[in-house]
């Protein structure tokens, strides 16, 4: 090999080399936040992890955004799966207007993954998210391989006006004491718990750079006139939902209580169901330690 060949072999290699040590260090905090076109709407999402194997698509909470993702959820996932959370029609950086149904949002959520060319998702779905990636596995079956249903229950298991109470009374709480209202709702108000809520905190700061754009009245408004319809509609059929699905929730739940969440457990044919001590409606965030393997050790099998 001539000198200028060898020369050009180890820039090559040298090139490789730093652009695998570059994606390495694509976290959550840095991931750039891309846009696709979904039917003329652009959808805002982030992508990170091994471009490889069937990828998970994370949908997220009430008045969620890409940054209110728990960093050490994604980031542990990412490890060994490709991961792609995204805006919902209407949310953040995403265009057009929040509807008023799970069906809809699931019918949106369908059209997204399909406009990135996918085949076969994984879904992991968070409280809202989890009612809507049970309308994508009803609407979609051929789509879904596994999914993992977190802080969430069936449509049409009631106490729909004990939720709205418990998040008014959460969100005057959160304005007399000038803080988050998710301190209420996701965390309870034990030593234990407000140390985990902190920490949560904390790891949504992370990302300083490039944040998403924060949810609008519009969709705020539509998305708890959909969680309302969802509570009052008459119950989904979920024996049609044959994929293995890994049921989540804390043991104090107070938006989505546990019993909620091993009733819909009991509902699906091929599902099994954990339920994380001494913690509320973040307990998958609370317990990330724990359920980042599980999760993984899930979509493994």
């Amino acid at each position: 090999m001539s000198t200028n060949n060898m020369g050009a072999a180890l820039m090559t290699g040298f090139g490789e080399a730093t652009a695998e040590r570059q994606m390495s260090n694509v976290t959550w905090k840095n991931v750039p936040t891309r846009t696709i076109d979904v039917g003329g709407v652009p959808f805002a999402y982030r992508e990170l992890g091994p471009d490889s194997g069937v990828p998970v698509i994370f949908l997220h909470h009430l008045m969620a955004v890409l940054d209110d993702w728990d960093p050490r959820v994604i980031d542990g996932i990412a490890a060994q799966r490709r991961v792609i959370a995204f805006d919902n029609r209407g949310v953040g950086a995403s265009g057009g207007a929040v509807p008023h149904t799970v069906e809809e949002m699931g019918r949106d959520a369908i059209a997204f993954i399909r406009a990135l060319g996918l085949k076969k998702i994984d879904l992991l779905g968070f409280s809202l998210g989890g009612g809507v990636a049970q309308m994508v596995a009803l609407q979609a079956p051929d789509l879904v391989r596994r999914m993992i249903l977190a802080g969430t229950g069936p449509r049409g298991g009631g106490g729909i006006d004990e939720i709205n109470r418990i998040a008014v009374i959460a969100y005057l709480k959160a304005a007399l004491t000038l803080s988050d209202p998710r301190n209420f709702l996701f965390f309870p108000r034990t030593p234990e718990g407000k140390r985990a809520a902190k920490d949560y905190f904390s790891r949504l700061k992370e990302r300083t750079e490039n944040r998403d754009k924060p949810i609008s009245l519009q969709a705020r408004r539509a998305q708890l006139k959909a969680i309302k319809n969802a509570g009052l509609s008459a119950p989904d059929d979920l024996s049609a939902i044959t994929q293995p699905v890994f049921v989540a929730n804390g043991d104090r739940d107070l938006m989505v209580d546990s019993s909620l969440s091993a009733d819909m457990a009991r509902r699906l044919p091929n599902a099994k169901l954990t339920i994380y001590p001494n913690s509320g409606h973040g307990g998958v965030f609370q317990h990330h330690r724990a359920f980042v393997p599980a999760v993984l050790d899930f979509l493994a099998d």
